[in-house]
């Protein structure tokens, strides 16, 4: 019997080089860039099919490397624009089931402060954010869990809520509805969800995701721990005995820990270091993660004075 299968979603991979991701509560000042390189690796043995928790032997351990080009330009005080650009290399420890590479999705996102009033202690904001993500290559999503993406196109909204004492201690909470595109397989037909269908065209069920943080950030130094949730709005489980498809829901629970830290010299740079644990899941590999970055800013507001 062919053994099952099961994809991690890939990671939402975030940083906070002076407001560098949707999801946080700060913002790039204005003519300031910020770019840098994210390592990520990922990988699980144990995973969910359904709800039902099992391992996969033949498989071994499914592996998930990502080196992500970042950058966030700060064109007002109350406006970032900010891309990321994935190379992803999949890999399994056991089996004949060869791993994939290439590059991903494009993501482009606009980021605007809404609010920014000052209550007791601290500072309330709130903030909007637009995204788009778009394959870059042709890669196919029809080989879970060694595929590099599931090569749908993605439109989000974002709104992120954030309160921060004066003493450096800091709440947030951030969603996003994620609608998705069809995605185009290479075969003429299909079977999911107790049915058979005879096209290529497969529609992805829209997702909602939360990320609840509380952290600290003052001088040099910010440390957070957060809980991230992803609820895929429709699909089927993993069937038995098969592998998985591209629209099954991946819904996950995630903990995770942030730290970063500016360098006071050279000046402009910084380094990031995070990781990440699934606690619970459905169609999901129990999921161990480590991410490590390096960002540098520029000034060209400075430039332009000169």
């Amino acid at each position: 019997m062919r053994p099952l299968l099961t994809f991690t979603a890939l990671l939402l991979l975030s940083c906070q080089l002076r407001a560098q991701n949707s999801i946080d509560a700060l913002m790039m000042p204005k003519k300031d860039f910020c770019t840098g390189v994210l390592y990520s690796y990922d990988q699980w043995k144990d995973y969910w099919e359904g709800s039902l928790k099992r391992d996969n032997q033949n498989l071994g351990t499914v592996s998930n490397t990502q080196i992500t080009w970042f950058g966030n330009y700060g064109l007002t005080e109350k406006i970032n624009l900010i891309a990321m650009l994935p190379y992803v290399k999949t890999a399994a420890s056991k089996g004949t089931l060869i791993g994939l590479e290439g590059i991903q999705d494009l993501t482009l996102a606009l980021k605007y402060q809404l609010l920014k009033k000052e209550i007791g202690t601290g500072t309330f904001s709130t903030f909007g954010v637009a995204s788009f993500s778009t394959p870059l290559t042709n890669y196919t999503p029809d080989y879970l869990p060694l595929s590099i993406g599931l090569a749908s196109t993605t439109v989000s909204p974002r709104l992120t809520a954030n309160y921060k004492l004066s003493n450096g201690w800091y709440a947030t909470a951030s969603a996003a509805y994620v609608w998705r595109n069809n995605v185009s397989l290479d075969r003429p037909s299909y079977f999911t969800d107790g049915n058979i269908y005879y096209t290529n065209q497969v529609w992805m069920p829209n997702q909602f995701t939360s990320t609840y943080s509380l952290g600290y950030y003052k001088n040099r130094l910010q440390a957070e721990v957060n809980l991230t949730q992803q609820n895929t709005l429709g699909g089927g489980d993993i069937r038995k005995q098969d592998m998985p498809f591209v629209s099954n829901r991946m819904n996950f629970l995630k903990l995770g820990i942030v730290t970063m830290y500016y360098f006071p010299k050279p000046k402009n740079l910084a380094a990031r270091l995070q990781g990440s644990y699934t606690l619970e899941g459905l169609n999901v590999g129990q999921c161990v993660s480590v991410t490590a970055g390096i960002f540098y800013t520029f000034h060209f507001a400075k430039s332009d004075n000169q």
